[in-house]
């Protein structure tokens, strides 16, 4: 009976890869002592067969040329991604993954993975000069899952994926269980009064002479630390990076997938920073601050939420910006009202630390991206999209759509 349900949904090739022995992953990292911290299995993507689809099989079944890894059972983990050695070369293919859920034993349907290679730390930057860092896919949310397979197909213009980079292999992020403990895991809302001796306060410190009566800075929004959503702070480089006065938000999908609950969010947030730190080679995580579905701020790269921390989050253009991320992903799928309601918060905040206007325009010198070439002068939003530095389908264009509504409501809370 489950086999023939299994063959209803899933197709031919699906019953046969499930026939298949389970294979251990090969070169998976051991179960550490205590994996309430969260662990990483690595698995080699150097047994990728070719598979073909056969008469009858649904329309998730392979087009000619699908390269396609053996089923592989494995230690529990809820967000995977795939890595390789060298940063500079892309992954060519359309890859999906699908996995099987711990408690129901149920294999999801097969599920798309981010392939754009567009998340890295600046090219002259010490972070990505330093030996380590690798190219990566997005991560994906998957959920407590303890099976997986993956299939890499042609792009659409070749009839086989192009050449795969070195080092290939797919990463399984277990995120822990960790829970935050003791005082300091939220980060209290600022009055308007405070808030603008905050700005004023940023504004000497960056050189510039401040007016009392021209401070526009919203309210600090509530903001969850670090700490309270559990960073191990052992995994990240002890001394943060840090740039100019923020000129600029980038903003972000992470294009983990919406299929996770606002109690989920700190530990998709742990499975990034774990992916982004063990897995891509990044200092920390990428993105200066995350907001999930229901409109929860998070503290993301250390370094201080009213500082200018250097992120790794619009490749060409992580100088004197901050990067903000929407957890999911919205190519097809709107935002929620409390997410956008967030982000209008935490801009008119951020930005008003340094005196940015939400609704303007601002210079930035390109550090080298696909649009601007290195020392090209790029004229953004002051609230930009990530697709506007960089040539990408983030943050997804129903996100991308409603910045123009974000860049009013953040000018509003700042009082312009």
């Amino acid at each position: 009976m489950r086999l023939s349900l299994l063959t209803a949904s899933l197709g031919a090739l699906t019953v046969a890869a499930l026939a298949l022995p389970s294979q251990p992953p090969v070169g998976a990292a051991p179960a550490t002592a205590d994996d309430a911290a969260g662990s990483t299995q690595s698995v080699p993507l150097d047994d990728l067969g070719t598979a073909a689809p056969r008469a009858g099989e649904p329309d998730s079944a392979p087009v000619p040329g699908t390269r396609v890894m053996p089923v592989r059972e494995v230690r529990p983990f809820s967000l995977l991604g795939v890595v390789w050695d060298d940063p500079n070369v892309q992954l060519g293919g359309h890859v999906q993954v699908r996995t099987r859920a711990t408690g129901s034993h149920d294999w999801s349907g097969w599920q798309d993975v981010q392939t754009d290679n567009d998340d890295l730390p600046d090219p002259a930057s010490a972070e990505r000069r330093k030996s380590g860092v690798r190219g990566s896919t997005a991560p994906l949310w998957t959920g407590a899952s303890n099976a997986v397979q993956l299939r890499i197909a042609p792009d659409g213009r070749n009839r086989a994926p192009a050449p795969f980079p070195g080092g290939l292999r797919l990463e399984l992020v277990d995120p822990g269980s960790a829970r935050p403990t003791g005082p300091g895991t939220e980060l209290r809302p600022l009055g308007r009064a405070e808030a603008q001796a905050e700005a004023q306060a940023a504004a000497q410190a960056a050189g510039a002479r401040s007016n009392p009566d021209k401070t526009y800075i919203g309210p600090r929004p509530r903001i969850v630390t670090r700490a309270g959503w559990g960073a191990d702070e052992t995994l990240r480089e002890p001394t943060p990076g840090f740039t100019g006065p923020v000129k600029a938000a980038f903003v972000h999908h992470t294009a983990t997938g919406n299929d996770y609950t606002c109690a989920e969010a700190p530990a998709a947030i742990r499975a990034i920073y774990r992916f982004h730190v063990k897995s891509s080679g990044w200092k920390d995580i990428g993105y200066n601050f995350l907001i999930d579905k229901c409109g929860v701020i998070y503290e993301g790269r250390a370094g201080g939420v009213d500082k200018s921390v250097m992120g790794a989050h619009t490749l060409g253009f992580n100088d004197d910006t901050t990067g903000i991320a929407l957890l999911g992903n919205f190519t097809d799928t709107d935002p929620s009202k409390g997410a956008m309601e967030a982000l209008s918060a935490l801009t008119a905040w951020k930005l008003g630390l340094s005196g940015a206007d939400p609704r303007g325009t601002v210079d930035l010198t390109s550090a080298g991206s696909n649009l601007f070439k290195k020392g090209e002068v790029a004229q953004l939003h002051v609230i930009s999209g990530h697709r506007d530095g960089f040539r990408s389908a983030c943050p997804g264009d129903r996100l991308y759509d409603a910045l123009d509504t974000a860049r009013t409501d953040a000018a509003r809370l700042q009082g312009r």
